[in-house]
This record gives C-alpha cells, sequence and structure tokens, in this order.
C-alpha cells in the first residue's frame, strides 16, 4: 500500500477532544479561512490519509480533521457499531461543539460517504461536498469482486500502513482488529442510499474516483448524474456538481495524487455558490 507520508508538526496546529454523543471525538485545526471539515477513510487516521495534503488546504481554509468513532485518537464504543447517520451525527456534533454553522466537508471513501450522509441529515451544515475515493452510493457500484471479498473472513490487516498509523496514536493499540471488523460490518450491512435521497442533496458535489478505484467508473457516472451531473454545459450551462476521474489511479492510489486532489478540490471550492 502507498500511503502519504508523515505530516511534519505546524505552529498552527491545534488539537483536542469534544465530548460528542458518548465518544471523546479528536480532531485538529489548522490554518485560517472558511471551515472546511476533513474526514479520513476506513480503518485510516488524519496523517496517513491526509498529511501531505492538508498543508495545501490550510494555506487558505481551516481545516477540521477529525478523527471517527474508534479510528486514531478517538476511542471505540463497544456496543455502538458503525453506520453512517452515527458517524455523520458526530460529525455535526463536533461542528456545533466547534462553532461551526457551516462548512464544506472533504471525505475520503468512507469520509467521503458521512459528509453524504451529513448532507441529507444536517443540510444547513454542509455548503459542498467533495467524495474523493470509492464515489458511490450502492454497495452494487462496487467491482464483484470487492463484494465477493466482502462476504468472506474478517481480513488479517495487521502490518499494513493502516495499522502502524493506529498503533501510533490509538489509546488501546489492542482494539485494531475490532475496529476492522466493524467497518468489514458496516460495508456488508449498508446496502446504500435510496437514489432520490441522493437528488434531493443540493450541496455542490465533487465526485473524484480513479480509473482504477474499487467502484465502476459507470456507478459514479450515475451517482454524478442524481446529484445533477452529465448535461451539455454550452447549451445548460455547467451543474452544481463536477466529476473528475484521475487516470492510472487505484483507491488507495488516490491518497498519493495530492497535487491532482489539492487543485481540483480547491479550485471546486472556490467557485461561487
Amino acid at each position: 500500500m502507498t500511503t502519504t507520508s508523515e505530516r511534519a508538526p505546524s505552529p498552527e496546529l491545534r488539537s483536542g477532544t469534544v465530548p460528542v454523543n458518548g465518544l471523546d471525538l479528536y480532531y485538529e485545526m489548522h490554518g485560517r479561512g472558511d471551515p472546511l471539515v476533513l474526514l479520513h477513510g476506513a480503518m485510516g487516521t488524519i496523517d496517513v490519509c491526509f498529511a501531505d495534503l492538508i498543508p495545501m488546504l490550510a494555506a487558505s481554509h481551516m481545516v477540521v480533521a477529525a478523527e471517527l468513532q474508534g479510528h486514531g485518537h478517538t476511542a471505540d464504543i463497544a456496543d455502538r457499531p458503525l453506520s453512517y447517520v452515527q458517524l455523520a451525527a458526530d460529525v455535526a456534533g463536533l461542528m456545533r461543539s466547534l462553532g461551526i454553522g457551516s462548512a464544506d466537508v472533504v471525505g475520503y471513501s468512507l469520509g467521503g460517504g458521512v459528509a453524504l450522509q451529513l448532507a441529507i441529515s444536517e443540510p444547513s451544515l454542509v455548503r459542498r461536498i467533495v467524495f474523493a475515493g470509492g464515489a458511490s452510493y450502492r454497495r452494487d457500484g462496487l467491482h464483484p469482486d470487492m463484494l465477493e471479498s466482502g462476504d468472506s473472513d474478517v481480513p488479517d490487516l495487521t502490518g499494513t500502513p493502516w495499522h502502524a498509523a493506529y498503533v501510533k496514536v490509538a489509546a488501546q493499540p489492542e482494539q485494531w482488529n475490532t475496529l476492522v471488523a466493524k467497518n468489514v460490518d458496516l460495508d456488508r450491512h449498508f446496502d446504500g442510499w435510496p437514489a432520490d435521497q441522493v437528488r434531493s442533496v443540493q450541496a455542490p458535489t465533487l465526485l473524484l474516483v480513479g480509473d482504477a478505484d474499487i467502484v465502476r467508473p459507470e456507478h459514479t457516472v450515475e451517482m454524478f448524474r442524481l446529484l445533477g451531473g452529465g448535461v451539455n454545459g454550452d447549451v445548460a450551462g455547467l451543474s452544481r456538481s463536477r466529476l473528475a476521474v484521475l487516470p492510472g489511479t487505484s483507491h488507495v492510489g488516490v491518497l498519493g495524487r495530492v497535487d491532482w486532489l489539492g487543485s481540483m478540490i480547491l479550485d471546486f471550492l472556490g467557485e461561487e455558490l
């Protein structure tokens, strides 16, 4: 696996925890400007997903990066499974605790799904969405081999960069296998969002996938159309949403395309609403 490098300490870094829905939710704040909430992928931490991207985004935004239930610094709740509804509620609680009335929300993989759910559950909190890596709205949008692997035993991810990043910061590093199992359980049992629910999202959305991602590209195009995209811009004008397919890029590889990610995200967030 290729992930981003470890982030150097920044004098602008502010970090802490906020009590939200029974969690002590860990967050970091970088930079100044309009708020941008940044959400990592499954089994990820802020560092392993965004070490190189944060400086680019924080040059013009106040980046609020969170670690979701059971991930990184944020301890798990033993009897609470992972769900998009609950994870989005946790992010909403964090935003309100920090006095953030609305923000652009950028998520990778799992984090992108949480961003979408937040826009559905709490539309007033979300100005724009960036769903990077595996952007999909139904489980059957994934490649068939992903669906088959999802029905097998919980994978052993010990020794991966994700595991190393978790062990470095987790209060209870022995909970790694539990975290993996909970993420696998979420993947197995969440069928997706109804098309009408996706169509109802009013926040302009950038869908960003690799051409060798875990999701079938035609499914992401279908999702793009539900969000208002896929029109003849010379006649109808540009839609509120955007689609980017990164060439020669896998799901994990999306994280390594920092220059592409940063430039596309900042260009999208810079557009007038």
